[in-house]
């Protein structure tokens, strides 16, 4: 309800919480509207993968990549923890611009 005073319009203070619209079961799966989310994340994906190629990296180097981490940690028992700074540095290079992504799309 709106409170007209001299002229401005002020909204009325309530104790109740604004009731949003419902939304569909698509939209609440997707968390927004379908086109929406799926152009974000296309946009999202696309710069995940040009920094992915920028660092040389590309799927199939992921998959081979856990491959090898399961490898080597039934192989070596804990060897794998001596190459712990690479794989921080191989995840942070996918994790950190999503992140980044994320954090800027939801500053509308």
């Amino acid at each position: 309800m709106i409170v007209m005073n001299h002229n401005r319009v002020e909204p009325e203070m309530t104790d109740q919480p604004r009731s949003e619209p419902r939304r569909s079961p698509l939209e609440r799966f997707f968390g927004g509207h379908p086109i929406n989310v799926l152009l974000k994340l296309a946009f999202i994906s696309f710069l995940v993968g040009l920094s992915m190629t920028m660092f040389g990296i590309n799927a199939l180097d992921l998959v081979d990549g856990a491959v090898d981490l399961i490898r080597h940690s039934f192989r070596d028992g804990l060897g794998m923890f001596r190459d712990i700074g690479i794989y921080i540095a191989t995840g942070a290079a996918v994790v950190v611009p999503i992140w980044l992504l994320l954090r800027l799309s939801k500053r509308r």
